[in-house]
């Protein structure tokens, strides 16, 4: 009978748990999800040595804060869980359609503006951003990606840059279609006091390109996390990093900095408030203040006013140049605008934000560019950040240089940056490889549809142990008919053949004249091939060998600041300096032919076609873009004159008289594209021989250098 009794109550007990679990009155313990450069790790190990990998931390969960209880109900607190992400479970596989991308590539359309709907400056500089890419389609029935015109950047009820009745205008576009294939970009979300993570509108089937989003909420392999970045950030080009020079040991006036707001009352960072306790003065230096809102001095404890007063101390932007280490901690929301602040400034991050999923998460192995710390753990902060060595240090350093201006110098990069990573996706078989996203030159210059391996690229040599090609292929532009044999264009192409480094010849004729007959061009041992254009050198080789990233020739020219003019001048005098090579008679990689007819965008390779000039110059702008180097100069005697050159032909283009002016014109245009003046002055030349000797002229090996 006792057993009986026993077994009832072990039944009834069962059948309880089993009712509660279905109701959801227990909760199974989630496993913690890590990035795919995270290792595991026991709990109860200490800070990492700086020789180790920088790990994260284990996934904090926020609803079990009193702030989160206090100022949210019952009900919120399920909203908040449910809408935040209707489509939670959306995955590429289920949520995306791939046939319209792999019918006409990987396009983005940007719906029209609708009338009456404003649109902030920075939403308008994303618009903008993709609209002048090589991705944008202005037809729909091309498009494999879809953005709104409607501004959703900012989802703050109390921001001025709120866009009412979202729901009700997306839902009645006619392409929306639940979302599917959509794009969303989002900045801020909720408001004072939770700032929970819901838009204000169910988003159904779209991507999220979001800032401050947190690893809970974040949908792998599908929404895109972005970086926090300001209003004024630049829409192109942006300003370089701040390292300037790579010391050893890099000692800096500050180990740790940071200075922001202290908040008193809503969701705030538990961390800010317990910044004093770690604060010294001296090399570590963490400042807050209650100064901010209209009401502080409401709210203000018996800290406020001795915070407020050493706060005043320091200027912030001294502190950022000057620090090596900068903490990075929670405020309102998980991200900050201090992340990108301190990567420009080259000082190292210490992120404690627990539960942010850093900007580019996919692509980008955060731990060889910041310290990623627990909220938790911030007393052990100062200790472990003096334990990384300072060679460890240094490469910190320059990973944050190249991250910045890789990714996040300009709203045009976080954009494209967030487009090739979907493009990546939807194109899996051709995708980049960690390599090419975390190494010079960056993803967005090393297109996948190029090749997949890293050796067909110029910038990869030197990583992969590989030596380039040992042969070349000479390209020569004729614009000029040949009349007799002694012409420049024939000695050019004799002297090329010669070379033994030379696989073949390509002629490419656009010349307003016919095509002269065969037997008209000299015999040479390599094929020569001649294309009809609709509308010394084996030195010059083995300097390319040794720079092959670079372009490397002999006629160079170079460009300076007109203050006068306010804006970019064009000379061709000869001086010591120099930014640009010709490509009339230059080396450079095959790959930057495809860079620039697949990444420069229509209007300026149309400029170039029109003006029939300028190519050479776009040529420079994009290596020098790419490379952040000049171009090697090679030996050339001072013959050889842009206004020489219509002595020659009436019917040259070098007897033009607008043709400098159009290269000045091109230099603005260029520059402007690119945010910026890419170009870099070099004053380096190469030279088989630097003095002249009393060696027979037969015995050296580059013995037609002086003809040159």
């Amino acid at each position: 009978m006792q057993a009986k009794k026993r077994y009832l109550i072990v039944l009834s007990a069962g059948a309880c748990l089993a009712l509660l679990f279905c109701l959801g009155g227990v909760r199974l313990p989630a496993a913690g999800r890590r990035s795919r450069h995270d290792r595991s790790r026991r709990s109860d190990q200490p800070w990492p040595h700086y020789s180790d990998p920088l790990h994260r931390f284990q996934p904090w969960d926020r609803e079990d804060t009193e702030e989160f209880n206090l100022h949210t109900s019952p009900r919120q607190k399920k909203e908040a869980n449910t809408s935040a992400y209707r489509g939670r479970r959306c995955r590429m596989d289920s949520c995306f359609d791939f046939s319209a991308c792999h019918r006409n590539g990987f396009k983005v359309y940007v719906y029209p503006p609708q009338k009456g709907e404003k649109i902030s400056e920075s939403y308008q500089n994303i618009l903008s951003s993709i609209e002048g890419s090589r991705f944008y389609t202005a037809d729909p029935g091309q498009a494999c990606l879809f953005v709104l015109s409607l501004d959703t950047l900012d989802r703050d009820q109390l921001s001025p840059q709120y866009v009412h009745n979202l729901k009700t205008k997306v839902q009645n576009l006619p392409l929306w279609n639940d979302g599917r294939n959509h794009l969303i970009f989002n900045l801020y979300s909720g408001t004072w006091p939770d700032y929970t993570e819901d838009l204000g509108f169910d988003i159904g089937q779209a991507m999220l390109a979001k800032a401050s989003i947190s690893a809970d909420n974040f949908r792998p392999n599908f929404d895109v996390s972005i970086p926090l970045f300001s209003k004024e950030h630049p829409r192109t080009g942006g300003e370089r990093g701040f390292l300037k020079y790579n010391s050893i040991p890099p000692f800096r006036k500050y180990m740790l900095v940071f200075k922001g707001k202290r908040y008193l009352t809503g969701i705030g960072s538990d961390t800010r408030n317990a910044l004093y306790h770690v604060h010294n003065a001296e090399d570590v230096v963490l400042l807050t203040t209650c100064k901010h809102g209209k009401d502080w001095q409401k709210h203000k404890d018996a800290r406020c006013d001795k915070d407020n007063a050493e706060y005043d101390k320091y200027d912030y932007k001294e502190m950022l140049h000057n620090s090596t280490f900068c903490l990075v901690p929670r405020g309102r929301r998980l991200g900050s605008f201090r992340f990108l602040e301190a990567l420009q400034a080259a000082c190292v991050p210490v992120v404690l934000s627990n539960g942010w999923e850093l900007p580019f998460s996919e692509i980008i192995d955060w731990n060889r560019a910041t310290v990623i710390g627990d909220e938790r753990l911030l007393l052990q902060i100062p200790t472990t950040v003096r334990s990384i060595h300072p060679d460890k240090i240094l490469s910190l350093r320059q990973q944050t240089q190249f991250l910045w201006e890789a990714y996040f110098s300009s709203v045009e990069k976080i954009v494209l940056t967030t487009l090739e990573i979907i493009q990546d996706r939807v194109l899996e078989h051709g995708s980049r490889s960690s390599l090419m996203w975390n190494s010079h030159p960056g993803g967005l210059f090393a297109l996948p549809q190029y090749s997949a391996y890293q050796g067909d690229f110029p910038f990869y040599y030197a990583t992969l142990g590989i030596k380039p090609y040992p042969k070349f292929t000479a390209v020569i532009h004729a614009v000029s008919p040949l009349v007799s044999q002694s012409q420049p264009i024939l000695k050019l192409l004799v002297a090329v053949a010669r070379s033994q480094y030379c696989a073949q010849i390509l002629v490419l004729w656009n010349c307003d004249k016919p095509l002269p007959a065969k037997q008209r061009w000299p015999a040479t041992s390599v094929p020569v091939i001649v294309i009809e254009g609709e509308n010394k050198v084996d030195f010059a080789f083995t300097v390319w060998q040794s720079f092959p990233e670079r372009i490397v020739g002999y006629p160079a020219r170079s460009h300076f600041w007109d203050s006068n003019k306010e804006r970019w001048g064009y000379t061709s005098k000869w001086t010591n300096d120099y930014s640009m090579v010709l490509t009339g008679a230059a080396f450079f990689h095959r790959y930057y032919h495809h860079l620039y007819t697949n990444y420069l965008p229509t209007t300026l390779k149309s400029m170039v076609d029109q003006l029939a000039n300028c190519e050479d110059i776009l040529m420079n702008f994009l290596v020098s873009a790419v490379t952040k180097l000049p171009p090697i100069k090679v030996t050339q005697k001072k013959q050889y004159k842009e206004t020489m050159m219509g002595q020659s032909s009436r019917a040259s283009r070098w007897a033009d008289p607008d043709h400098f002016a159009q290269r000045q014109t091109c230099m603005n245009k260029f520059a402007s594209w690119f945010g910026g003046m890419p170009l870099i002055h070099s004053q380096m030349r190469l030279d088989p021989v630097l003095f002249k000797d009393q060696v027979s002229i037969l015995r050296k090996k580059y013995r037609d250098i002086e003809r040159l």
